[in-house]
């Protein structure tokens, strides 16, 4: 299971977390709260808080989750997704945001974004964006795209990713964009995000 680093959340903090961030961002972004580094035992809490959506990264700990709070959220897919956890991901998420690979696309079955590398840095997943047309044709389902700038403490350096994200996605005629953590979620709204991963932003670290 998942680290403990929000293992003090605090129903009261996340609630008005919330509210601050949906206030800054309107009702046409979407916020995914990101559940890497929260226990399941402490999932009650964003629930209490009023979270609907949460994203996780690992199948198996999306698994021991769900068996816990299946009713509690929407479930949203938000790491690497290996081909052989597919079944997995279809079976409990209603998005995964980070479809990347042939063989995965072969095996889901639910809504996906197109996760695009647009840093071409090595370390991180997703497919380059000279490969995005031809991957579109291979699943029917895929509604929007993803990206991961480079890690930065500077806001604005993430600028650039995103608006090329988005660049791609109107050629393409998709209507997602999951863009945008907690360092960088104003940047990524103000450049047309849909969905934005929250994780400490919200949590009160």
């Amino acid at each position: 299971m998942a680290s403990r680093a929000f293992s003090g959340l605090s129903a009261n903090t996340v609630g008005a977390n919330l509210e601050r961030i949906r206030g800054e961002l309107g009702p046409e972004v979407t916020i995914v709260a990101a559940t890497k580094y929260v226990d399941a035992d402490q999932l009650g809490v964003l629930a209490e808080a009023g979270i609907e959506i949460v994203g996780e990264n690992r199948a198996q700990d999306l698994e021991a989750k769900h068996a816990r709070y299946g009713d509690a959220f929407r479930w949203h897919f938000i790491g690497h997704l290996q081909s052989r956890k597919a079944k997995t991901v279809n079976e409990l998420c209603e998005l995964c945001h980070s479809l990347a690979s042939e063989s995965a696309a072969r095996r889901l079955t639910i809504p996906a974004l197109a996760e695009v590398n647009l840093s071409g840095e090595e370390s991180k997943s997703g497919i380059p964006e000279r490969d995005l047309e031809r991957f579109l044709s291979l699943y029917d389902e895929i509604r929007g795209l993803m990206t991961m700038p480079p890690e930065t403490d500077d806001p604005e350096a993430s600028r650039p990713y995103f608006r090329r994200l988005r660049e791609l996605a109107e050629r393409y005629g998709l209507r997602e964009l999951s863009m945008g953590t907690s360092q960088d979620y104003r940047v990524a709204a103000d450049e047309g995000a849909t969905l934005v991963r929250l994780g400490s932003v919200l949590y009160g670290r």
